[in-house]
């Protein structure tokens, strides 16, 4: 099939490129031209896991391409996913005026029947604003269209492997040609394909992201009593796993959850539900619980030192999760800013997302940024780990201990055994153990 991509951010990217992979002819719309001109040498903005390298394969086959011109890539295709930015405001709504220009110009360039799919996550019964808006700048109420919802399920890390092998396939229609189209696209999964209409598609969205940011809050709710009464959270988490109605996934428990879904998509479900006269008193918990992890790990750090001005510290990890170079809403802003305010000084290492977290806390004023591991933690009065990537759960302990100026570990992400790593003299600190 031929289809077009608008947005060439993060679900965007993921989803043209897997698309060609599968074989199918791509076109991805993207306003920024640099970032066309990025795109269109193989290169990709973003950093996942496998991405760049089916993007450059599929570039060479001919299978996948870029433009900056929407008319162009409506002329491409019929069957158009909207893959455009939804980001949080101020209370907590999502701001759709990307989701609305894309319908409106989509209207304005139509002459025959177009595929209108919400990839993007966004409120529920956003498929009726965009309906309306196509209604106002159509050229004429004779050409077709549908508004469908095809909703994402990607984690950053994994997102290729989650598009080519998903749990299921969600749909919401309300035509028979609509439906045809996506029984066709995706045919060839191996899973089950749910068809509703748009609204309850929506929400599923909504729905799932804030359920599994429930699950975090809750444990990390758990690990604060276990810590008073000496309990283990891990072993909790795996007595709790075992039972099929629970599941171990998501029951991790460390600094709190990060990243552009999440955080977001908890206060959009909070902030809908207000718009219907409903009160989401649940989730509004589930953020809070959230909100407090990076100062209680703060003053956990502080309790251990009783200041913290002028010691050095180290930090491993500032990604919001590992395999990803994305930062946002990640608990390590907010505990770095806490422990600049507080006069230490610290010394940062991430495999992927450095360059990120440089715009926001530039080199100098108490921040220095290493090129490895071992020269972060170098004279370190403490380390502190707040993403637990691979190369962190393998570093050589002894070297680490060798180079520290005190053996102190504060681990925000149980990336370690307790027994183990204080076996080698170190004082640990995970969370919840």
């Amino acid at each position: 099939m031929k289809l077009t991509v608008v947005g060439g951010g993060y679900v965007g990217l993921t989803t043209g490129v897997c698309f060609a992979h599968l074989g199918h002819e791509v076109m991805v719309v993207e306003k920024i031209p640099q970032k066309v001109e990025l795109l269109k040498a193989g290169k990709s903005p973003i950093y996942e896991p496998g991405l760049e390298e089916l993007m450059q394969e599929s570039l060479r086959a001919g299978r996948l391409s870029f433009t900056t011109d929407l008319k162009e890539g409506l002329e491409f295709s019929d069957v158009i996913f909207i893959c455009v930015g939804t980001p949080q405001r101020p209370d907590g709504s999502a701001d759709l005026s990307q989701v609305e220009e894309v319908a409106r110009e989509t209207a304005k360039l139509m002459t025959s029947y177009k595929l209108l799919i919400e990839k993007s996550t966004v409120p529920v019964n956003t498929h009726q604003l965009i309906k309306k808006t196509v209604q106002r700048y159509i050229k004429s109420p004779d050409i077709p269209y549908d508004v469908a919802s095809n909703p994402e399920f990607l984690r950053e890390g994994s997102a290729i492997e989650d598009f080519l092998k998903p749990d299921r396939i969600v749909v919401g229609v309300e035509s028979e040609r609509a439906k045809k189209i996506f029984e066709d696209l995706y045919k060839d999964f191996n899973c089950p394909i749910i068809f509703t209409d748009p609204a309850t598609a929506e929400l599923i969205k909504h729905a799932s992201n804030s359920f599994l940011a429930m699950k975090i809050s809750f444990m990390n709710m758990v690990a604060d009593l276990c810590e008073k009464t000496g309990a283990d959270i891990k072993l909790v988490a795996d007595g709790m796993g075992y039972d099929k109605r629970i599941g171990r996934e998501f029951l991790n428990a460390g600094i709190g959850y990060g990243g552009s879904c999440f955080p977001k998509d908890v206060k959009a479900f909070i902030r809908i539900a207000q718009d219907y006269g409903l009160d989401f008193g649940l989730l509004k918990e589930v953020d809070r619980i959230n909100q407090e992890r990076p100062i209680r790990f703060v003053e956990k750090v502080k309790s251990i030192f009783w200041s913290v001005k002028d010691k050095k510290l180290a930090v491993w990890g500032l990604a919001f999760k590992p395999n990803t170079d994305d930062i946002r809403e990640a608990p390590s802003i907010k505990i770095v800013d806490m422990l600049l305010r507080e006069g230490a000084k610290l010394s940062l290492y991430d495999p992927k997302a450095m360059e990120n977290f440089k715009l926001l806390f530039p080199e100098g004023k108490g921040i220095s940024y290493a090129k490895d591991p071992y020269s972060a933690v170098e004279n370190a009065e403490a380390l502190l780990i707040l993403t637990e990537w691979e190369e962190f759960k393998k570093a050589d302990l002894k070297r680490v201990k060798s180079l520290m100026a005190l053996p102190i570990i504060v681990d925000g992400r149980n990336v370690y055994e307790p027994s183990e790593v204080r076996a080698l003299g170190f004082e640990y600190y995970p969370v919840g153990r």
